[in-house]
């Protein structure tokens, strides 16, 4: 009877796997999480909302306007959503015809521009970026636009941590000018804000660009992020967006954490984690298991270790929650660590000597 039901499921998500996410994999199983690219301290909010019987807006006005004063954008180039993996999806839904239409994503990269095209039957073309600089291959890029509406790029890039050459972002708004969307995400760019491509929304109409409330604002639980684009696409995504999808306590929650004290307490909170960030590359590089680490402008740092697969495990064990990244495209030995507390690194920095110091690290052993 159940091979009767699976039947009815479409071909293309029978054989889906679905995007690893660190609570997915049991990543929530130890007591220092490094694994989600989360804030490791909390914001307390209490709402300030006491009836929830009636259906939320579906764009909060006062969320919106708290947004576009904090981007500097007008109210019309902004659309709310559930985390920016909803604006990824609505753009596919908006723009892309299933069977007809393609994306360009550049791995290594965040999976879920992959993810949502498989599921939404959309073509897929992988463009990796260069490999000793992970920058954009504008070569390739350009000779495979045929069918491609969206290319998606993460800057700061998760997981290697890099930003990309902005004089290639603009190379890239202009070679797909009136051909496609260039989608640039935006979730880590409050620790590298002059990063920022969004004062090029004026210029490009193609530019879209993913923001969200859960890394800097340490609200990851709360589910909001912000897509930024001209009115015109912004009013096509409000066409295919859920009719209430942001509720009541997550807007309530999202204002507050605008207002500009809050803004301050983030700021100060991303100065602290560039600070752990500077230290903690600092001792990794001088301890034995380490084959390199990674420059990084983001709260994690990617780390290339001798003896990988152990040192991952052990650490695991002690409760010591790190993320994988071997399976990906030319991150061979790497491992993603997202940026603690000091004493949370300093754990980590101890853990590690300590592992070195066991296994008589001698610089030569490697794993498969």
């Amino acid at each position: 009877m159940t091979d009767n039901i699976l039947k009815l499921v479409r071909n293309n998500i029978k054989n889906l796997t679905p995007y690893q996410s660190a609570r997915r994999i049991g990543g929530q199983n130890g007591n220092i999480l490094l694994n989600a690219n989360e804030s490791p301290k909390s914001i307390f909010f209490k709402s300030k909302k006491k009836s929830f019987n009636r259906y939320p807006e579906c764009q909060p006005n006062n969320l919106i306007s708290s947004y576009a004063h904090y981007v500097n954008l007008s109210y019309d180039q902004i659309l709310v959503t559930r985390g920016a993996d909803e604006g990824i999806e609505l753009l596919i839904k908006a723009f892309c015809e299933p069977g007809k239409d393609a994306i360009i994503y550049c791995p290594p990269t965040y999976d879920m521009y992959r993810i949502s095209a498989k599921i939404a039957g959309v073509e897929i073309k992988e463009i990796p970026t260069i490999k000793n600089t992970w920058q954009l291959d504008l070569l390739n890029i350009e000779l495979n636009l045929s069918k491609v509406k969206l290319v998606y790029v993460c800057n700061p890039n998760n997981p290697t941590g890099n930003l990309f050459l902005k004089k290639d972002l603009i190379s890239l708004l202009n070679i797909t000018l009136g051909r496609s969307l260039v989608v640039i995400d935006e979730a880590y760019i409050e620790f590298s804000p002059k990063e920022s491509m969004k004062n090029y929304l004026k210029e490009y109409p193609n530019l879209v660009i993913l923001r969200t409330l859960s890394k800097a604002f340490a609200l990851a639980g709360i589910r909001c992020g912000f897509t930024l684009a001209n009115k015109e696409i912004v009013k096509t995504l409000n066409k295919v967006i859920s009719p209430y999808p942001i509720s009541i306590p997550v807007s309530d929650i999202a204002v507050q954490s605008l207002e500009l004290d809050y803004i301050e307490l983030m700021k100060n909170r991303v100065l602290d984690s560039n600070n752990n960030r500077t230290w903690l590359m600092n001792q990794l590089k001088n301890i034995t298991c380490v084959e390199r680490v990674f420059e990084s402008n983001t709260n994690y740092i990617l780390v290339k270790f001798f003896m990988f697969k152990k040192v991952f495990q052990t650490l695991w064990d002690k409760g010591i929650i790190l993320r994988y990244q071997n399976e990906k495209i030319n991150l061979n030995k790497c491992i993603r660590i997202s940026i603690g507390t000091r004493l949370e690194s300093s754990r980590l920095v101890k853990e590690l000597k300590k592992f070195s110091k066991k296994n008589m690290f001698q610089g030569a052993i490697s794993e498969k």
